[in-house]
């Protein structure tokens, strides 16, 4: 067995470990990003939001919660009475929101969705067919099934998370490059809008330590305002004054 391949394994086994709970943080509408996928108009007055993805969604490693519930309390404001279904859980794949998520976010019936899920892909070992296969199902079945406005935030770049093995921050950094690819282009397709994390991620989070939690994995109570602080203006784009 080559140095690399072993190398491959236990960087998989130490995701496994610690990706089992999952990762942090976001650009604006990409220059190059895919154009906004809408069934109908966003309507006016209170709206529905579904949020489907992993532990950033959750907000693990905070005291105040995630990206999504920082981001609901400013659409609160903007669109008064709308309601926030967040089905986001810790350690999340694209193959638990197919199974445990997509069909109670699709229920009810929502006018925005937001996903970020892939970096537990990662530690878990699916391969890239796997991830992609899953993640089309879940554009799909939205796209086919819901009038909602989708928004999908990339992988992040937490190659600098303390918790990562110095040793295997480069070989980390390029899967989650060729994962992203591969998110970008399903997107495409799909016609669903991508908010780049992870190019501010890459580009922050090696100067910003405190952007980090005490578990040196998930994004601290700093991150996760840095996360939602730039991903809002992207929902403001696509939910209107309301």
């Amino acid at each position: 067995m080559t140095g690399s391949r072993i190398a491959v394994i236990v960087l998989f086994l130490v995701l496994a470990i610690i990706g089992c709970t999952s990762a942090p943080t976001t650009q604006e509408l990409n220059s190059g990003s895919s154009p906004i996928h809408t069934n109908s108009q966003m309507k006016s007055g209170p709206i529905v939001y579904v949020a489907l993805g992993d532990s950033t969604g959750v907000g693990q490693g905070a005291s105040n919660g995630g990206y999504v519930d920082r981001m609901f309390r400013k659409l609160e404001l903007q669109r008064p009475g709308s309601r926030l279904l967040n089905l986001c859980v810790s350690g999340a794949t694209t193959i638990d929101v197919v199974r445990e998520q997509l069909d109670e976010g699709i229920a009810a019936n929502p006018d925005l969705v937001t996903l970020g899920v892939g970096i537990n892909d990662i530690g878990h070992g699916l391969s890239l067919q796997e991830f992609a296969r899953n993640y089309q199902s879940i554009l799909d079945r939205l796209k086919q099934e819901t009038h909602a406005v989708v928004v999908v935030t990339n992988i992040p770049d937490i190659s600098s998370a303390p918790r990562i093995p110095s040793a295997m921050r480069a070989e980390y950094q390029q899967t989650i490059d060729q994962f992203n690819q591969k998110l970008q282009e399903i997107a495409t397709i799909s016609a669903v809008l991508v908010f780049d994390i992870y190019t501010i991620t890459r580009e922050q989070l090696p100067a910003h330590p405190e952007f980090f939690s005490a578990d040196g994995f998930h994004p601290s109570d700093a991150g996760y305002e840095m996360w939602a602080e730039q991903m809002w203006p992207v929902l403001v784009k696509v939910i209107g004054s309301g």
